[in-house]
């Protein structure tokens, strides 16, 4: 990729710079594209003959018979079908249909055409596979895996190694006995790839392909590829370590490394190398990613073969920003308008850290897009977050208007689950937002963090999809080179009280000498160790059995905090309300934070709003969905997600169905929203803030200065005591998801631990 610098210049009131052209989008016909137009002009002709044969058959009945689009060497359809002799059309017949052609010429030409669609959506699929780099060296990936035990396969982003080499290996065998595996780090992944798959191989999701992520299976006793997060595998191996189901698990992504990802490698190794030792069906393991340090992958997978394939990629030019950017949000902004002045047509990819830094750049570049000259205001302006609602979600897919630029802001949602068509020009911010764990202090937030080499380079990668790009980075050449070459691994920086109890449900015990390929710190482990005797998950300070109560709260597939809540809900008979708040809180948003009307909006919210805090507001919000039953005008009015809203029905569904099976009673306690805020005690006791004097807050735990973030309904009040769900880290830091708790409950609700706490409020 050559290196240039670019100088920041700022945006000109009256530049006549060059317009965007009428074809400013981005050459995107594809060959799949082109065989679409060839079919529908090849349906238009076939159109216009059938009618002029209707002309025929009122005049001259006799001519019909060769007009019939089912004899042989008849025109249109069969002549259509020998373009693709390879794979024949379902429902076509070269024999005369029988029976009064005059009668039934119309329904079979319907009939046809209908086998003419399936055909043509067939060959066009079969044909778009053929043209991915994979596909020619496909035999030659599935000898690969047939004589090794593991193998590493490091792809570039589009080379089809997701979508393609599953049903490669289906191909070749792989799944007579057993099912492939294949892990997404993402959910919304692991759905849109299975749905993909399912249409090449021309069968219903469910079927021969499924996919399984958290609250949502749709997999059969049918299917043989199974696309799943890695949290789902992980849950599977509670009560199948060997993993016996399957006969090829495909560890996708590796380069992520969430904390499940890096667990999964060790149950996966673990249970490849005991399945040999009882001379079982061999599992066999391969490791995919764009962007991996494949030795060290390699090493730990017992010297894995690695195997290169190329992908798709055009020349990239990358640029360097000549001086450091204090202000990358305002660097970003003008950057996007040099290009939109000074470039040739082309969409624009940025990286952003989070939803409210994508919402204000989406504004600024709409109100910024006015002030230009009429003949330059020909650029719009997209968000794309995991939150964002689907229908919107599907803008940043769809071509703008003709002579008009599209610019998407983007979370790192971009850098690998999914690709938009027509970008050339990617602009990296070079930050990332990253859960960081401070295990001395027992504080887990988000923060605003650098990208590591590696994921610079896979967002410039963006930019060569369809065509050369070019990558502006905001950050210098020097700033680049001080990056890490990888980017450290979550179980490094993350709270393991969750990952440490559901290797404790699997019976993996010797916690400090589980095969780790990069071993967290003896710190985490400890501190995960020290939270779930705190939760009392385990049965003696000094043990790793887990407790009756532990293995209670390894049944949900939630956080320990979250299972805590509802097994103490149990006890205080509110598990009705409590349920509902763990799926509000375990879901997507369910607000739309638009920067779009948003006074109204805020206005409008303030019917939820409950002085007693969030957590309140959320059971308010499902209630009154709940009263409408979900009905779309109330939705759209009161600015509801019913989308994410529905999603949290089923989330609670299931949810209530695992406390059914462990024989918790659901209960409701109606209007005593007082006893639901003790109960969230349960599980946030670790995170109590404290009013202080100046205006802040102060954690009881870590005694680290906090504010109520702006999106809560606390922001405008100044309850003496909080407890909170989540620490965020930007300008300042934030907790959110709050509830307004007295002290006193504390004490009562938790007194092993708070009898070592300063309350001041309770001390006063």
């Amino acid at each position: 990729m050559p290196n240039e610098s670019f100088q920041l210049k700022p945006l000109p009131k009256k530049h006549k710079g060059p317009k965007v052209s009428q074809s400013s989008q981005l050459p995107t016909m594809t060959v799949i594209q082109q065989l679409i137009e060839k079919k529908k002009r090849k349906k238009r002709k076939r159109k216009s003959s059938l009618l002029n044969a209707d002309a025929c058959i009122s005049s001259t009945p006799s001519k019909l018979v060769k007009l019939d689009t089912s004899a042989p060497g008849s025109p249109g359809i069969v002549k259509r079908r020998k373009s693709f002799s390879d794979l024949p059309s379902p429902g076509l017949s070269s024999a005369p249909h029988p029976g009064n052609s005059l009668n039934c010429s119309n329904s079979h030409v319907n009939e046809d055409a209908e086998g003419d669609d399936l055909s043509i959506k067939k060959a066009l699929l079969l044909e778009e596979r053929k043209s991915l780099p994979v596909y020619s060296i496909r035999w030659s990936l599935v000898r690969a895996v047939k004589d090794n035990d593991s193998v590493i396969m490091m792809g570039e982003t589009g080379c089809g190694k997701t979508t393609q080499i599953p049903q490669f290996l289906h191909d070749a065998g792989f799944t007579k006995r057993a099912m492939i595996g294949v892990t997404q780090p993402r959910r919304v992944a692991a759905v849109t790839i299975a749905s993909r798959v399912s249409m090449e191989m021309g069968v219903n999701v469910g079927g021969l392909v499924g996919y399984s992520v958290r609250f949502d299976d749709t997999t059969s006793d049918a299917t043989k590829i199974k696309y799943l997060t890695d949290g789902m595998l992980l849950r599977e191996a509670l009560s199948d370590p060997l993993l016996r189901r399957y006969r090829v698990i495909i560890l996708d992504e590796a380069h992520e490394r969430t904390v499940n990802t890096d667990i999964l490698f060790g149950i996966v190794k673990l249970a490849q190398q005991q399945r040999k030792k009882m001379n079982g069906s061999p599992l066999k393991v391969v490791v995919m990613s764009a962007t991996m340090n494949v030795d060290q992958f390699s090493k730990y997978f017992g010297n894995a073969p690695v195997y290169m394939l190329q992908g798709r990629q055009h020349p990239i030019k990358t640029m360097y920003a000549v001086t450091r950017q204090e202000d990358y949000i305002f660097a970003t902004l003008v950057t996007v308008f040099q290009i939109h002045q000074s470039s040739e047509p082309g969409d624009i990819l940025v990286f952003c850290t989070g939803q409210e830094e994508i919402e204000s750049a989406v504004k600024a570049t709409r109100e910024t897009r006015l002030q230009l000259p009429p003949g330059e205001q020909s650029i719009v302006a997209y968000p794309l977050y995991s939150a964002l609602p689907s229908d919107m979600q599907l803008k940043v897919f769809q071509p703008a208007p003709e002579g008009t630029r599209k610019v998407i802001f983007a979370t790192n949602i971009a850098e690998t689950s999914i690709t938009i068509p027509g970008i050339k020009f990617v602009i990296d911010t070079g930050m990332v937002k990253e859960k960081l764990f401070h295990p001395k202090i027992g504080i887990e937030m988000l923060k605003v963090q650098k990208v590591s080499k590696a994921q610079a380079w896979q967002r410039a990668g963006r930019a060569g999809r369809e065509c050369s790009g070019v990558c502006y980075r905001l950050f210098t050449k020097q700033e680049f080179d001080k990056m890490k070459d990888f980017t450290v691994p979550e179980i490094q920086r993350c709270s393991l009280s969750g990952v440490v109890l559901q290797m404790l449900a699997i019976g993996i015990t010797d916690i400090f000498g589980f095969d780790f390929m990069d071993k967290p710190s003896q710190h985490h482990i400890v501190e995960a160790m020290t939270r779930l005797h705190q939760f009392r998950a385990l049965q003696k300070a000094d043990t790793i059995q887990l407790s009756p109560l532990g293995k209670q709260m390894a049944r949900f597939p939630l956080e320990p905090r979250f299972s805590k809540i509802i097994l103490a809900a149990h006890e205080l008979g509110c598990t009705e309300e409590v349920l509902t708040i763990i799926s509000m809180l375990s879901g997507d948003s369910v607000l739309f934070y638009s920067d779009k009307n948003r006074d109204l909006r805020n206005e409008t919210w303030k019917k939820f709003q409950s002085n007693e805090g969030d957590h309140v507001t959320l059971l308010n919000i499902f209630r009154a969905f709940k009263g409408v039953k979900g009905n779309k005008e109330w939705c759209k009015e009161n600015f509801v997600n019913r989308k994410n809203m529905i999603k949290v029905l089923d989330i609670r569904r299931q949810l209530s169905q695992l406390c059914a099976a462990a024989d918790i009673a659901l209960k409701s306690c109606g209007k005593d929203t007082t006893t639901v805020r003790k109960c969230m005690i349960a599980g946030l006791f670790t995170n109590v803030a404290e009013l202080q004097k100046e205006g802040h807050y102060t954690t009881v735990e870590s005694r680290k200065q906090v504010y109520i973030h702006p999106s809560s309904s606390l922001f405008s009040s100044s309850p003496s005591c909080v407890i909170y769900t989540e620490m965020v880290e930007t300008t300042k830091c934030y907790i959110k998801n709050l509830s307004v708790v007295d002290t006193d409950w504390l004490v009562d609700m938790e007194p092993q631990y708070f009898k070592s706490k300063r309350l001041a409020a309770h001390n006063s």
